[in-house]
Parts: structure tokens; C-alpha cells; sequence
């Protein structure tokens, strides 16, 4: 089931998601869209105006940093070259903090106040959920780069037809179907969980376990501890995992959470007593430029974007970029909120118009070379589909920091679909 030479005619083969259409050309920096036909028109007017909002504050304010290196970088680039059919693109950047409502605020803000064209951006999955009701009266498409709930796309998408949402990162399934997936293989049968007591860490806990039963036999799962927010000192839930004795251990615990869980489990000791370990979100360069030798070897981590893959001369020249510019590695937002910019880009010169119901005709079904590698936007549920390494930590002398050793790869068509193991290369066996 893990296959890490899956290339890009059989991506396309197995997510049942089409070919390219002929006769793409390039716009700038690896993001390939259709031409001549669907050529973008003199006449659309600008400027084109993106609001953008992720958590500047607080817990997760390194990772929100993250996200404005990308996305101001997409800006520049694409102003560089002459824009949007000769017109110029702005971005405004707002601190969501982790409230409901400061979400809420922003969007209004930057549609009703500032005229935005477009929105993207948001963090937590919550958050997502509190906007996605109402996108369809702000009429504007929202890019999300980070928060993950299947509930976003399935239930607003789907369900209730809110089709100006679209998600470009990774969903859950990644970190949850996926982490399964790859845990399948290994001996761990006694399983437990820290995360925190969130959307999206409850759904990511019970969708791991969901699967993990029915492709691994005899799995147990034999204690939770749950994080509540604002919560720094975790040593009362690594006690917690440690006197259940398991195996296994799951946690999507991410930023400052990730950083302080990881150093004081070192001190408990918990390393050496669990054998596997998956952090779905461990690999964000917040955490490991944080921790740099401090992350124990041998852990597995993944993201929803990590820098050395794929080895693609796109991704290996964005790298080199954000490196000059930023004097950083890229982390995975960073890579979400820059390649949002040139879908949106993408969008407007395929649509010829600013209009959201013609915009969104434009990203359904579209693709793009990104550096993450080859995102194709479902036309059903508009989420962003492409493939994701999975790896163990290591030191290597390049880096002041661990990165991935050893990767596997999970082909999206192995989770990245509902109901669970339905429809194509959904058999679990």
C-alpha cells in the first residue's frame, strides 16, 4: 500500500481525476493553467485584492509567520513579472488569534471595508466551521491553508453547495487515514493519544482509530489525554500514556504545543518507552528549527508540505528563493498560502473575470505544479488532492535541525476519499 515512486500519470490514474488540458502554459514559478482559449482578457480590471488571516499571536505565532513569508512572497514575485493581466495584486495580512469571532471579523472587514477579491488563510478547524456559514454572503472565494476538518468540504461543500470554499493543504485524512495507513506496518498493537480537546483533534483521533481497527486486526486502544486550551504543562499527560503502557502513540499536537509535549516527555523518558511514535504535524519548521537537536531520532513525522519533497526542479527552485529571501527553510504553510496566491492567479486569467460564480468555474478541476508537486481541486468537494512523504527523524550535517530520514509515501487514493475504503483504491487490503 505505500509506494514511493508513485509518479504523476499514475496519481492522475488512480484519484480518477482527468489529464492536464493541452496546451498549458507557464505562470511563473512552476504553476502551469491552460491557455490560448481560456486565456485571461485585457478587460478584467484590477487591482486584485486577497485578505489573508492566520494566527500572528499567541501558541501558534511562529507558524502564523510562516504563512506571511509565503504569501508575501507569491505577492512579489507575481507584481514582479506585471501582475494579473497588467494589474497589480494586494494583500492584507490580519492576526485571526485563535477566537471564533476575530474570524468572523476579519472576513467582514476585508470584504465589506477593504473590497477584497479574494480570502485565505485560517489556521484551526473551528474556525473554518464558524466561516463557512457565512461564505455565501460574502460571495467571495475562500482558499483555506491550513485548518484541516473533513466537515469543511464534505458538509459545506457537498452537503449544503457552499462552493465558494476550497481547501489547497492537505485535509485530515492525511493526518489521520494516512498515519493509519503507515501504522498498519509496524508491530505497535497498544495505542494511545494526546491531543488537544479541539475539532479537529477529537475528528483526527477517531477517524486514526476508525481505520487502524479495520485494517489491523486485534489493535487496541488503551488510553486518551486531552489538552485543553491555553494548557502549557503536559507532564500530568504523559503520565497519563505512560502508566497505560502502550506501544503506540498519537498526536497531532503542533507549534509551541508540540515543542513543550516533546521536551518534557524527553525528561519522563518517554521516548524509550514507546516504540512508535506518529506526529502528523511534526515536521513544521517552527518545530524543528525550535528544537533542532532536541527532536528524538526515529519519530515519524509528516505535514502538509516538507521542503526536500518532491525532488522536482519546481520545489527544489522555490526552496532555493525562500531561502534567499526569507534567510528560512519553508514550512508547510508556507508553501500552502504562496501556491493559494497562484491559484488565485491562475483562476483570474482562466476566467477572464472577477465575478466568484466564474471563478469558481475556473478552479474546479483545475491543476497546478506547485511545489508540494502536482494539486488537482476535485470539482465535487473542492479539496486540493496531491501526495504526501511520511519519514523518521535523523540528524544530517546540512541542517541544524532533524528532518525526515527514511520516507514512505501514502498515495492519496488510499485516504484521501469518504466514506471510508469506498469508491476507487479504497479497499483497505
Amino acid at each position: 500500500m505505500v509506494n514511493s515512486n508513485l509518479n504523476r500519470r499514475q496519481f492522475l490514474k488512480i484519484t480518477s481525476l482527468g489529464s492536464l488540458v493541452a496546451g498549458a502554459g507557464a505562470l511563473g514559478s512552476g504553476v502551469l493553467v491552460p491557455t490560448g482559449l481560456w486565456a485571461s482578457s485585457p478587460k478584467i480590471k484590477g487591482p486584485f485584492k486577497i485578505g489573508y488571516q492566520a494566527v500572528l499571536s499567541g501558541t501558534l505565532a511562529g507558524n502564523g509567520e510562516f504563512h506571511k513569508m509565503g504569501a508575501l512572497m507569491a505577492v512579489e514575485e507575481i507584481n514582479q513579472k506585471g501582475g494579473i493581466a497588467g494589474n497589480k495584486l494586494e494583500i492584507e495580512i490580519r492576526d485571526s488569534t485563535q477566537k471564533t469571532d476575530e474570524v468572523l471579523k476579519n472576513a467582514y472587514y476585508f470584504v465589506d471595508s477593504w473590497g477584497a477579491d479574494f480570502l485565505a488563510g485560517l489556521d484551526l478547524s473551528g474556525q473554518s466551521l464558524a466561516l463557512a456559514p457565512v461564505m455565501d454572503k460574502l460571495d467571495r472565494i475562500l482558499m483555506v491553508t491550513n485548518a484541516a476538518t473533513e466537515k469543511l468540504t464534505e458538509e459545506w461543500v457537498v452537503k449544503k453547495g457552499i462552493k465558494q470554499l476550497f481547501r489547497i493543504c492537505s485535509s485530515i485524512y492525511h493526518d489521520a487515514l494516512g498515519a493509519a495507513f503507515l501504522a498498519r506496518d509496524f508491530s505497535a498493537q497498544k495505542w494511545a493519544v494526546v491531543n488537544s480537546k479541539n475539532e479537529y483533534g477529537q475528528s483526527s483521533w477517531k477517524m486514526f482509530q476508525e481505520a487502524l481497527k479495520k485494517i489491523k486486526p486485534g489493535v487496541s486502544f488503551v488510553a486518551e489525554s486531552w489538552i485543553s486550551s491555553g494548557q502549557s504543562d503536559f507532564r500530568s499527560h504523559i503520565n497519563t500514556i505512560l502508566e497505560a503502557n502502550p506501544e503506540g502513540l498519537y498526536s497531532t499536537e503542533r507549534g509551541s504545543n508540540l515543542i513543550t509535549f516533546i521536551r518534557q516527555a524527553k525528561q519522563a523518558g518517554l521516548f524509550e518507552k514507546i516504540r512508535t511514535i506518529l506526529f502528523p504535524l511534526g515536521v513544521s519548521m517552527d518545530v524543528l528549527e525550535t528544537l533542532g537537536q532536541e527532536m528524538p531520532d526515529n519519530i515519524w513525522v509528516s505535514g502538509r508540505y516538507f521542503f526536500p519533497y518532491p525532488p522536482s526542479r519546481v520545489n527544489t527552485d522555490w526552496v532555493l528563493r525562500f531561502r534567499k529571501r526569507w534567510n528560512r527553510y519553508p514550512s508547510s504553510v508556507s508553501e500552502n498560502a504562496y501556491s493559494s496566491v497562484y491559484a488565485f492567479k491562475a483562476a483570474l486569467e482562466k476566467a477572464g473575470s472577477k465575478e466568484t460564480k466564474a471563478l469558481i468555474k475556473a478552479l474546479e478541476g483545475m491543476e497546478l505544479e506547485t511545489p508540494a508537486g502536482h494539486r488537482l481541486f476535485r470539482k465535487e468537494d473542492h479539496q486540493a488532492i496531491y501526495d504526501l512523504p511520511w519519514g523518521r527523524t535523523k540528524s544530517d550535517s546540512k541542517y541544524p535541525f532533524k528532518i525526515m530520514g527514511e520516507m514512505k509515501i501514502i498515495p492519496a487514493k488510499v485516504y484521501a476519499h469518504r466514506p471510508l475504503f469506498e469508491g476507487p483504491g479504497g479497499d483497505p487490503h
